[in-house]
């Protein structure tokens, strides 16, 4: 018997600290903890707010937590983080202080890679209750072509070539949130691959992250994308409702009326995470503890119940088989999340659940085939 272990990359969302911008439109000191902190239950049984346990309301200015983080993480099996990185085009950016700490202190010695979230900021991110409220726009995404993302892979080369960052086939990971709404994004990945080997580099190996739909995959490959995160959430949603109308539904009443119908079984849900495509070599598949969006959302919130750490086990262990027969630089599974404390999609201690989900997650990582 060969024991081989599932690289399990888990999103991290560098949020946690203040931002001039947070403080504009939200008021001075605000970050994710803020509305985490105030939630309230929608239902009898609902589990709200989610309080931290180990780490507290801690601010990711300080490299006590974030090292705290990485242990955490590691014991349980979690290979590294995927950051989210905010370039709106032009060198702006928003939240890029953690990560660049990391890079800057060499700390904490844990792999690392990172996830473009290319998409505009708004106000409708933490705005909870009226859909009348206005949509300010923070920070637009923008395209702006060659000079741009020449700018942008220079900013990104000094975590290419640290010896943290994540690589598959020898290349540097970068995934992209939205690929389907990115113009030009072969022209742009053709660009950074020749930077990259300019800067003696052998290359990016890009992964799409798709919208949850299963025609996604050949949609995302097809743009020229050397792997895929095969996000499959929206799709699973629908098909846990019964009917992907019934999903819609639930979503238009939940967002326009403030009716909170957006329950789902957790177990049906992550059940329709695993598809064929995950045993394909550049399927990445998802796993997820979890999903509550009530402090962001309010009563719009989508909500998974029955999440337990028993039920993410198992939800773990299918994912995990479906990529045992993958050679070991493909066995790559990403965790939807580390930290979302906002969306109830997160690793982290809480005082209900302690250090469940972090035991269930080791437990399974590990798996032999002969």
């Amino acid at each position: 018997m060969k024991e081989n272990k599932a690289r399990v990359i888990a999103f991290y969302l560098p949020q946690y600290h203040p931002i001039p911008e947070n403080d504009k439109y939200w008021g001075k000191g605000f970050t994710e903890w803020t509305n985490v902190a105030k939630a309230k239950p929608l239902f009898r049984g609902h589990y709200q707010p989610h309080i931290p346990a180990d780490l507290g309301f801690y601010d990711l200015r300080l490299p006590e937590v974030r090292e705290a983080q990485a242990e955490l993480a590691r014991d349980a099996g979690i290979e590294g983080f995927c950051y989210y990185h905010y370039w709106f085009g032009n060198g702006k950016m928003l939240l890029q202080k953690p990560f660049e700490e990391v890079l800057r202190l060499g700390k904490p010695d844990f792999p690392f890679c990172l996830c473009w979230a290319n998409h505009d900021w708004t106000t409708k991110t933490w705005v909870k209750g009226s859909s009348m409220v206005n949509n300010t726009m923070i920070a637009q995404q923008e395209y702006l072509g060659e000079q741009d993302d020449i700018k942008h892979f220079e900013y990104c080369l000094r975590a290419f070539k640290d010896h943290r960052d994540i690589t598959i086939e020898g290349k540097p990971i970068f995934l992209i949130y939205d690929p389907l709404s990115f113009p030009n994004v072969k022209e742009f990945m053709n660009r950074w691959n020749f930077l990259a080997k300019k800067n003696n580099l052998k290359g990016i190996y890009f992964i799409g992250v798709t919208t949850g739909r299963q025609s996604s995959y050949k949609i995302v490959t097809n743009l020229g994308f050397d792997g895929v995160c095969h996000n499959r959430r929206w799709e699973a949603e629908a098909k846990a409702a019964g009917f992907r109308f019934v999903r819609r539904m639930q979503s238009l009443l939940g967002w326009h009326l403030g009716i909170s119908l957006m329950k789902y079984d957790y177990n049906k849900v992550v059940r329709n995470y695993d598809t064929p495509e995950n045993k394909l070599e550049n399927c990445y598949p998802v796993i997820t503890p979890g999903f509550d969006r009530t402090p962001r959302a309010g009563r719009r919130a989508g909500i998974y119940v029955n999440s337990s750490p028993k039920n993410f086990k198992k939800h773990v262990a299918e994912i995990c088989k479906s990529i045992q027969d993958k050679d070991d630089d493909h066995r790559l599974v990403f965790l939807s999340a580390w930290n979302e404390w906002g969306e109830g999609n997160y690793m982290e201690p809480d005082l209900k659940w302690g250090h469940g989900y972090l035991e269930a997650l080791k437990s399974v990582v590990k798996f032999q085939i002969k």
